[in-house]
C-alpha cells in the first residue's frame, strides 16, 4: 500500500517516459551479455573438441554399433571393426571406406565413428 500511496499520476508518467527512453539501451545491454555468454560457452566446448582428420590411404577402425554387434559375446564384444582403408574424402568429416581386398563399403562414414589404426 505504501508504494502506491507515494506515487502520483505525474510521477508515474515521468517514470514511464524514462523507461520508454531507456528501453533500447537495456535491450542492447542484454544482447551484449547474451553474446558474451555464448562466446564463453563456445570457447569451453571447443577447448575439448578433438578434430579427426584422415587422408586417402590411411587405415582406420570403424566403431561397431549395437545393431551390428554379435549379441552372443555380451560385454566382451569388440567395440571396433577390422581395419579399413580410406578411399575418398566425401565432405567435411565424411569418408568412403574399403575393405582390405579393395571392396568399397556402400555408405560414407563420419569421422567421429572412425579411429586411426596403428600397425
Amino acid at each position: 500500500m505504501i508504494r502506491y500511496g507515494l506515487l502520483t499520476n505525474d510521477v508515474n508518467n515521468v517514470e514511464l517516459s524514462h523507461d520508454k527512453d531507456t528501453v533500447d539501451e537495456l535491450r542492447e545491454m542484454a544482447k551484449i551479455r547474451i553474446t558474451s555468454y555464448q562466446q564463453r560457452v563456445a570457447n569451453v566446448y571447443n577447448r575439448h573438441v578433438h578434430i579427426r582428420i584422415f587422408h586417402v590411404g590411411d587405415m582406420v577402425l570403424r566403431k561397431t554399433f549395437q545393431n551390428t554387434m554379435d549379441m552372443t559375446t555380451g560385454k566382451f564384444a569388440d567395440t571396433w571393426d577390422d581395419p579399413y582403408f580410406i578411399d575418398d574424402v566425401v565432405g567435411r568429416g565424411a569418408y568412403r571406406l574399403s575393405i582390405m581386398d579393395g571392396t568399397q563399403i556402400p555408405r560414407a562414414r563420419n569421422a567421429s565413428h572412425l579411429k586411426l589404426y596403428h600397425v
